[in-house]
């Protein structure tokens, strides 16, 4: 070997990945090395370009960027790059430059490639370091969005204004006017902590002028009493979120059980105007089932706006669902203008993806209605009827399919009382078994959109209180759950649909994202999580110390990427102007997603196998 051959050597035998190759490869590799020099402030690779080599410094800096300018990552002696490029169809993810003179060993693309694949460990140190680059990368974007990283507590500019709900409405008008702020909260006493109620400048115009209320009678006739909080501490999106979902406009801010703040929806525009989520905003601005169809192509730029800017899945899945239920929320608000007020109290439940806030572009409408028990079919399931029916059409037109199993409030089935839905939950819960469950799993994911509230509250509470302590419905859960796996064959390859126009691929919710769900649901209700999103409900679960150690990181790491593929493949889709879907052709995936949707569906095959050994006996 040339003097040249043996200095490149012993310099790749102290640096990761190639301090994991055996010697032979180690030999191999350094006679193949090219030598590139340049000088300071010279563009190393740009964006997009072709790529056929790994970059490794020998000596000197160099910066990598995103797409938009900004700073990706800093390397110096030792670090390497290119690589994201080679693995991805071999082109430029992320350009560099020199910021020094710098001297480079270049390693052949078919020779790094290769020892990706023979190689395990080689292949591991280059994901970790790709990893642990893609962390620090999310870090700095967090960072650079405010909307992302921002706490509420930045929104909070003075302590909050309030009254006693003895008070008449002129006094609190007075008090808002010389306080100069758009809301009041509303105390029975000063002294407490909480307030019952809060009104607004919208109140007052609607609920006393245009009313023709009078000013001097008290100020608890005209408040909003069922107060939606949001804590100090949490971030801005969230509180956008709450807002959106909830169509309210000021949000009490909770610091250590008492209220400290009010923020408002002009706070957060004012904070980050810009945010794609304000699109939803425009959905309870149309008066029409023609109008609010023509803003799907707006979700749908949303949608590809999110996954362009690094958002993860569960931001994403959040704002979707929060999109969803905005749309389900203005229907019926439209239906009920149409079809006059309800007869009895009802709530129109989200069910399924939508309840969990893990919903993407692709989805159908699951959705149910509880009534009040004063509900008497011959005089009310005629109004009940049409308003489900106008909801479903009205969704169905604004990309929201009808469901196929006909899980939706047109189903008299599920356009039940309270005391019906009770029924329901007693005997699926008291008398279980895979069959009766098999349709029904879905109902254990449920929210309110619209009405009563407390409705749906009262049959969480049921599910919490009933579902762990009988351990035939949770074995039944299970013995459901384990019904779709994931899509690896007995080598660990790939198991691909073998019919329909989707042959030759993977449905990344069927045999993916829905079989975790599925999992991690039935841990929760085993435990009597409080939480529906799956995220949520694994925090819970991992708490509760009932998987194996590093099984629970594992398996949320597992869903996110899952997740972030099929996000992905649909945002693609979108973009080339194709219909999104769930299925993923694995040859349009680079080795490096190849290899992690791999080890991410053999990490949901394990988590199957303990559930299955956990449950065994229910």
């Amino acid at each position: 070997m040339e003097a040249e051959h043996v200095e490149i050597l012993n310099f790749l035998r102290r640096f990761p990945p190639f301090n994991e190759l055996p010697e032979e490869e180690l030999v191999l590799t350094a006679q193949r090395v090219e030598i590139a020099y340049f000088k300071a402030q010279s563009q190393v690779l740009e964006f997009n370009q072709s790529i056929s080599s790994l970059l490794v410094i020998r000596s000197g800096v160099v910066e990598t960027y995103h797409r938009d300018g900004e700073l990706f990552n800093r390397l110096t002696e030792g670090g390497f790059f290119g690589e994201a490029g080679l693995l991805r169809k071999g082109k430029v993810r992320y350009p560099a430059k020199a910021i020094e003179d710098t001297l480079f060993y270049y390693i052949p693309g078919e020779l790094f490639n290769r020892l990706y694949d023979e190689y395990d460990a080689f292949a591991d140190a280059v994901e970790v370091e790709e990893h642990r680059r893609v962390g620090q990368a999310v870090k700095e974007r967090e960072s650079r969005n405010n909307l992302l990283a921002a706490r509420v507590e930045k929104l909070v500019s003075r302590e909050p204004v309030a009254i006693e709900a003895s008070a008449s409405i002129r006094a609190a008008a007075k008090k808002m006017t010389d306080e100069k702020v758009s809301s009041l909260l509303i105390y029975n006493t000063l002294k407490e902590e909480k307030p019952v109620g809060i009104i607004t400048d919208k109140d007052l115009r609607k609920r006393v002028l245009a009313a023709e209320k009078d000013p001097d009678d008290c100020v608890a006739e005209i408040m909003s009493s069922d107060l939606v909080f949001i804590k100090y501490s949490q971030r801005v999106f969230e509180a956008l979120l709450t807002m959106l979902r909830t169509n309210l406009h000021h949000l009490p801010v909770m610091q250590r059980g008492k209220v400290v703040g009010v923020i408002a929806l002009s706070d957060v525009a004012r904070h980050e105007s810009k945010s794609s989520l304000f699109v939803v905003s425009s959905i309870f601005k149309q008066n029409t089932i023609e109008e609010l169809a023509q803003l799907v192509p707006d979700v749908h730029n949303s949608f590809v706006r999110m996954v362009e800017e690094d958002a993860n899945s569960r931001m994403i899945g959040s704002a979707m669902a929060t999109i969803g239920r905005s749309f389900k929320q203005r229907l019926l608000e439209l239906a009920e203008e149409q079809y006059g007020p309800p007869p009895v109290p009802y709530c129109f439940l989200a069910l399924g993806s939508m309840a969990r806030d893990e919903q993407t572009v692709v989805t159908d409408q699951d959705n149910a209605m509880i009534l009040h028990d004063d509900y008497d079919p011959k005089q009310h399931d005629q109004y009940f009827l049409d308003i489900a029916q106008f909801v479903s059409d009205g969704l169905n037109a604004c990309g929201y399919t009808y469901c196929t199993g006909d899980i939706m409030a047109t189903n008299s089935t599920w356009r039940q009382p309270l005391k019906q839905w009770k029924q329901y939950f007693n005997d699926w819960i008291n008398n279980p078994s895979p069959e009766k469950l098999l349709h029904s799993s879905i109902f254990f994911d449920l929210d309110s959109v619209h009405g009563e509230s407390k409705f749906a509250d009262t049959l969480n509470q049921m599910i919490r209180d009933k579902a762990p302590h009988n351990k035939r419905f949770i074995g039944s859960m299970a013995r459901n759950a384990l019904g779709r796996t994931p899509p690896l064959g007995f080598f660990k390859d790939f198991v691909m649909e073998k019919d329909g126009k989707h042959r030759d691929s993977i449905n990344t919710k069927r045999r993916g994202t829905g079989p975790v769900a599925d999992l991690i649901r039935v841990h929760a209700l085993a435990i009597g999580s409080r939480q529906r999103n799956s995220f949520a409900r694994l925090e819970d679960i991992i708490e509760a110390g009932i998987l194996p150690k590093g099984r629970g990181p594992d398996l949320r790491d597992a869903l996110e990427l899952i997740s972030m593929v099929r996000i992905r493949h649909q945002a693609l889709a979108l973009e080339a102007g194709e219909p999104p879907d769930n299925n993923v052709a694995p040859e349009n995936l680079s080795d490096f997603e190849r290899k992690n949707l791999k080890d991410a569906f053999q990490i949901l095959s394990n988590a199957q196998k303990f559930m299955r050994y956990r449950y065994a006996g229910g």
